[in-house]
């Protein structure tokens, strides 16, 4: 089930999520060997910054919800990995994030330089005070930071929007008008808080945080129905995939990839292998291809 993807031919549509295994190659290499076609390194910043205090992550049953807060050692502090990574035998998406338009060139322009395959612009953050989604809710932000980006990198560029945006496929439009090549959507739903009851307390020590997992799927797939009408470039859907039939749901509201991150607590690491077979069994059975379906969601309103 090989996939063409921006000039890179992948092995097939899977995508492991910015932020769920770290930036080490021996575990992204071990994401790629259980059946994942790209994998997204987790988001650098501009500084080391130690994210959020414990806890930051909660299991709801239903999906997570989650305050890491973008921890990162800083975009000039890891040579180690970067030379490990060059020995990388699978394609490398490299995450990146800033909170000014200076920073997020200044970034993306050095870590472009380590030659990942894709370059990924985070401006969805939803659990970090400063960083991310305050440049993804607006049309002109969004467009300043993608233009400057794509300036000084020299690999393809993916911006990852977030689900709170008044009018997400306005949002992609400026992203494609300046100059993106693929959009990924969507990054983790609200902020979001639960209370402890007992202490009265909000349970995360960030008090708010971004919710993900299957209780955010309709949310993404719709995000991604929406962004599909409004652009032409590809789009990597994310947001609450577990199954090959979740896969096969989000290629139907026009996504090219799909994007897996809380699916590998659910279901393992080799879940990246499991929803490719479920969905070739799928697209078997239906007698189709990926192409073939890809976007049938809008087939009704065009005719």
């Amino acid at each position: 089930m090989t996939i063409q993807f921006l000039g890179k031919i992948l092995k097939n549509p899977m995508v492991l999520a910015s932020g769920i295994l770290g930036n080490s190659r021996d575990i992204l290499e071990r994401v790629h060997e259980n059946g994942c076609g790209l994998v997204t390194m987790k988001s650098i910043g501009p500084e080391p910054r130690d994210g959020h205090k414990n806890p930051t992550v909660i299991d709801l049953g239903h999906g997570m919800i989650n305050a890491v807060g973008l921890p990162s050692p800083g975009y000039l502090n890891m040579e180690n990995e970067w030379k490990d990574l060059e020995k990388r035998d699978f394609p490398l998406i490299a995450s990146v994030y800033g909170s000014s338009v200076r920073e997020y060139q200044m970034v993306a322009e050095f870590v472009s330089s380590k030659n990942p395959d894709f370059i990924e612009i985070n401006i969805s953050c939803p659990n970090s005070e400063k960083h991310g989604m305050i440049f993804g809710v607006n049309p002109q932000s969004s467009h300043d930071v993608v233009s400057a980006v794509k300036k000084v990198v020299n690999v393809p560029l993916i911006v990852k929007l977030t689900p709170q945006a008044l009018d997400i496929g306005d949002i992609a439009r400026s992203c494609e008008d300046a100059g993106a090549d693929a959009i990924c959507a969507v990054n983790t739903a609200g902020p979001g808080m639960i209370i402890d009851i007992e202490s009265k307390m909000p349970v995360l020590a960030f008090k708010k945080g971004g919710l993900s997992g299957p209780m955010i799927k309709p949310v993404a797939v719709r995000c991604v129905f929406d962004i599909y009408k409004a652009v032409t470039i590809p789009i990597i859907g994310l947001g609450g995939i577990t199954t090959g039939e979740d896969a096969i749901e989000m290629v139907m509201a026009g996504a090219s990839l799909v994007g897996i991150g809380s699916a590998v607590r659910y279901r393992g690491i080799d879940v990246f292998q499991k929803v490719a077979d479920e969905m070739e069994a799928w697209l078997s059975k239906h007698n189709c291809s990926i192409e073939d379906i890809k976007g049938a969601a809008h087939r009704e309103e065009s005719l």
